[in-house]
């Protein structure tokens, strides 16, 4: 029986897709809270979790079938963490079997190894078999960061140190989670740096038709399991057809907005993780601030509606100048001027079309592709509309992105998500 409301703070241990467990079933328009840890660096140094991050455990949706489409709308992102650490990492080449998805102990060679943590610092994760220092990747440029009362500075060595000394207490893992927390790391390189708190969510979407590490729920980084030696491998069919871009790293995922997202098993499997504390368009970095959260989120099916990727209706600050719904005072000299001419002002709303690839370049063509097949119009005509009313934004390097568009509303109403975008930008044209 579906229920109003989940709580789920179990973990996947890196693996989703059509064969992993769900928890229970949500009801069509009932809540969903997802209490998660840090996404990135603490499963990527952990040896036992096999994909890039922890993220919680997918949750049907009552009546969501494929083919069908999944409104998921934040409604709040709260950050437990109280220090995050990150930056640029460097694969241990022994650390891994073959193509870097599967690890292994560098001293015994022992896959998804156990292991125990004496100290801090980058060498004290150990195989429990050998004693070989078993962190798997390295961060040659990283920082501490201390978060409090919506801001956040880079520590210095003391601090950080500190900190590393008592991860387990700053970093709020959540009961079920298994990893190391980074913060063991005590990475001090650039002390001092202040930034602004704002939360947003790495991973949220519905689970791919395939079973893969989560973190290649996306085009950039999916198009690295084609025909791979290893478990994870996908064909190329798959890749183009099966994920659900639910990896995307674009930092308008937070409170106040909605993503729509492609049903593509029966249930939709919504799953949430890999928080932010922060970070800016292209997470340049290849990583940043990982944080344990707790997020609460409504679900809706939306019937029928057929999606290759996702949709994105950000807030309203978060999308580009042009792509701002129009106001009163401006829509009606919008009109004033089109009765100059003579011609119609079509009524229009900002949706936002995920495009994803192997590069930026690739991922705007499938975002220009997936637009002009959802709304029925040229590709000729869609980059003309984004060029006028909206943007290209880069989600994350090297290959997601936003394509925003003001849409007619007759388009929207076909497709029967009109009333959705007029309420969620409070539209009264």
């Amino acid at each position: 029986m579906a229920a109003d409301e989940i709580y789920n703070d179990l973990l996947t241990d890196g693996i989703i897709g059509s064969d992993v467990k769900r928890v229970g079933l949500v009801a069509d328009g009932g809540r969903i809270v997802f209490v998660t840890s840090p996404g990135c660096w603490g499963p990527m140094i952990t040896p036992i979790l096999k994909g890039g991050h922890e993220v919680a455990i997918p949750v049907g949706v009552e009546n969501a079938r494929v083919g069908d489409a999944v409104a998921i709308t934040v409604e709040k992102v709260e950050i437990l963490s109280k220090a995050s650490s990150s930056g640029i990492d460097q694969p241990v080449e022994e650390a891994f079997v073959g193509s870097g998805i599967i690890k292994k102990c560098p001293g015994c060679g022992e896959k998804w190894e156990d292991f125990e943590v004496r100290g801090v610092g980058q060498e004290a994760i150990l195989c429990k078999n050998c004693g070989t220092p078993a962190s798997p990747f390295r961060m040659v440029h990283g920082y501490t960061l201390g978060i409090d009362n919506g801001f956040a500075i880079t520590l210095d060595e003391n601090n950080a140190r500190a900190v590393a000394e008592n991860a387990w207490d700053f970093a709020a893992l959540p009961k079920n989670s298994k990893q190391v927390p980074v913060l063991v790391f005590g990475k001090a390189d650039m002390p001092g740096v202040p930034t602004r708190v704002r939360p947003h969510l790495g991973q949220l979407g519905t689970v791919p038709a395939v079973t893969i590490p989560d973190s290649y729920n996306a085009g950039d980084a999916g198009i690295h399991l084609i025909d791979a030696p290893h478990p994870y491998a996908i064909t190329k069919e798959q890749y183009e057809t099966a994920l659900t871009d639910g990896h995307l790293d674009v930092d308008s995922v937070r409170e106040g907005c909605i993503v729509i997202a492609p049903v593509k098993v029966d249930g939709g499997g919504i799953y949430a993780g890999d928080v932010h504390a922060m970070q800016g368009d292209g997470e340049v970095a290849g990583h940043t601030t990982d944080v344990s959260a707790k997020t609460t989120v409504n679900v809706s099916v939306l019937e029928g509606l057929t999606l290759d990727g996702p949709l994105l209706l950000p807030r309203e600050e978060d999308l580009p100048p042009l792509a701002k719904p129009w106001r009163k005072d401006e829509w009606e000299k919008v009109e004033s001027l089109a009765r100059k001419y003579g011609v119609e002002a079509e009524t229009v709303a900002p949706v936002q079309i995920i495009g994803s690839g192997a590069t930026i370049n690739e991922a705007a063509v499938r975002g220009f592709e997936r637009t002009a097949k959802l709304f029925g119009m040229r590709l000729e005509e869609v980059r003309n509309r984004v060029t006028i009313t909206g943007a290209v934004e880069i989600g994350r390097f090297p290959g997601i992105v936003q394509v925003s568009m003001q849409v007619p509303l007759r388009v929207l109403e076909k497709l029967r998500i009109a009333e959705m975008v007029i309420e969620h930008y409070d539209l009264s044209l």
